[in-house]
Parts: structure tokens; sequence; C-alpha cells
């Protein structure tokens, strides 16, 4: 059973989450990149950090766009995996977002629902605060979150998804403040049951959370194509913050 308390840590180091989740559309992943580094004018060369990364794959895609990046995770095997990728542009390591960082970086990307972790909310204040401290004068944190508004109204409730022969029964359900996915599923005759909870941040939270951590938002938009953020019908709640 997942340990609740770190359930990041159990899912995402498990091959399972990268099974369920291969679907994700790469060509919108790097299409939004393309057009999020155009409107943030970074120059070739720029330091950028993407945390959590993951096995690298939009890391590997910044870089091939001109950028001296770092990709970060808390999965010791999403990081093994990406090492295979590391070129003199680009580097991995093992990093825990709640932990400060050593270095300093032109823009930080926090992508595809990567925050709202934890159960104590003072947890993501001090991420912000890690985040903060490691920009540089003039740089751009930038978090691409869920718009809780539009998944709350629409929300699945239950759902099979089938990858390799292996049936994933989803459930979905909004639980003291958290969006909560509880995955269940069988492999070789072994029963298993993973749970992932966001917390239900609201454009207004982040506001109050950065105001707290020293930041401010400076820009929103509402999904990859970057068009303007309405509560009512955007996908995405996406943020960039100085």
């Amino acid at each position: 059973m997942v340990n609740q308390r770190a359930w990041f840590k159990e899912w995402f180091d498990t091959s399972y989450y990268h099974k369920l989740y291969e679907h994700r559309n790469e060509e919108e992943a790097e299409s939004f990149i393309t057009l999020l580094s155009d409107h943030l004018k970074l120059s070739k060369g720029s330091r950028i950090l993407d945390l959590p990364c993951g096995r690298g794959r939009h890391a590997v895609f910044l870089e091939q766009l001109g950028y001296k990046v770092i990709g970060a995770d808390l999965s010791v095997n999403s990081i093994e995996y990406a090492k295979k990728f590391e070129n003199e542009s680009l580097r991995f390591m093992v990093h825990d977002m709640r932990k400060p960082l050593d270095n300093t970086y032109d823009a930080i990307f926090n992508l595809f629902t990567s925050f709202g972790y934890f159960d104590d909310d003072s947890m993501h204040i001090e991420v912000l605060k890690n985040f903060k401290n490691a920009l540089k004068p003039g740089g751009i944190l930038v978090i691409d979150f869920l718009n809780i508004f539009k998944i709350n109204v629409e929300l699945v409730s239950t759902e099979a998804v089938v990858k390799d022969n292996i049936t994933f029964h989803i459930s979905r359900v909004n639980r003291d403040g958290f969006l909560v996915k509880n995955i269940d599923f069988t492999d070789k005759n072994h029963d298993y049951h993973f749970e992932e909870k966001v917390r239900s941040f609201s454009l207004y939270d982040f506001e109050s959370m950065a105001s707290d951590a020293g930041l401010e938002i400076v820009k929103t938009f509402g999904d990859y194509r970057l068009s303007t953020f309405d509560k009512n019908t955007s996908d995405r709640l996406i943020l960039l913050f100085s």
C-alpha cells in the first residue's frame, strides 16, 4: 500500500505511472514550451531549471531550443533514466523541491500539475520561497496548474484505462480541499492501489501564497496556446511569477 504521506514519491517512482500516462501529447507539450520560451524572450544560453522533470522529456526539448538546462526530480529511477540524455548543456539531478536550491536560474519551470502535493499548505509556500531564492534578478517562475473550477464542474468520477493489457480503474473525488484520484489495477496476479492528491488551489490561493513567498503574479494563461485565462472555460491555470 502507498504511504499516504508521500504518495508522490511512491507512485512517481514506479513503471506503472509512466505506463498510465504515456499517452501525453508530446507535440502539444513542445508547442507549449516553444510558445512559452518565446513569450518570456529568453536569450539563447539562458539557464533554466525544470523541476520536477520526470524522465526529462521537456528538459531535453528545452536544451534543443538552445538553453542550458538542469532537470531535477525526486524520483531516483526517473533521474537515472534521464541521465542518458545528458550533454554539456543538459544535466539531471535528484532533488526534492521542498529543499533549497544551490544555484540560480533565469527561469524555473514547474510544469503539468507538479505543485500542490502536500497536506500542509505552509510547505507549498516554502517551495515557492525556494523557487524565488533560486531566481536570478529579473528571473521568471512558471507554474502550470489545473483550473480547479472547471475541473470541479466537469469531474469524471470513474473511468477505466487499458494500457499494455493492464486495466487501470480510476476514480476521482473532491475531498478536504484536494482533488483525489484513486488508481487500482492488477498485474501478474498482484493487486495495486495508488493515490494522487493535488490541492484544489484557485487563482486567489496562488495570489495569497505568492504574497507570502515574496513573489508577484505578473501574467496568467488559460491553456497551452497561451490564451487568456477564464475561470469558467480555461483548461489550465498557467502562472508567471517574478
